[in-house]
């Protein structure tokens, strides 16, 4: 079957579940196991598989976490963006120090 006939299939999160044919797409889609995307043609493009609470799998708006960088003004008017050290104390004021983590990632990317 040809890539282009094939719509790939999410689950809730974004991670894939692989491809399914257009005619079995259709059918999820009419029996509402999924949410579907459409182009800006009105062609099918992926489908997504619902939460388990049934809701729209699709977020509307990007999860609220901590900005690491943002605009900032400076004394003379103009703007730069200033950035936040990771080291340090989370919003809540909980000291938070992701060093470790950062330097075993670090290690696994330049293992052989």
């Amino acid at each position: 079957m040809k890539r282009e006939q094939q719509i790939p299939y999410y689950a809730s999160d974004g991670t894939s579940l692989g491809f399914r044919s257009e005619e079995a797409a259709q059918r999820l889609v009419a029996g509402g196991f999924v949410q579907a995307s459409y182009g800006r043609k009105g062609h099918l493009k992926a489908i997504w598989s619902r939460r388990q609470d049934g809701s729209n799998p699709v977020e509307t708006h990007a999860q609220a976490g901590t900005r690491y960088s943002f605009l900032q003004n400076l004394d003379n008017g103009q703007r730069c963006w200033k950035l936040r050290r990771v080291d340090g104390r989370d919003d809540d004021g909980t000291r938070v120090s992701t060093r470790g983590v950062f330097l075993q990632v670090v290690k696994d990317c330049m293992a052989p």
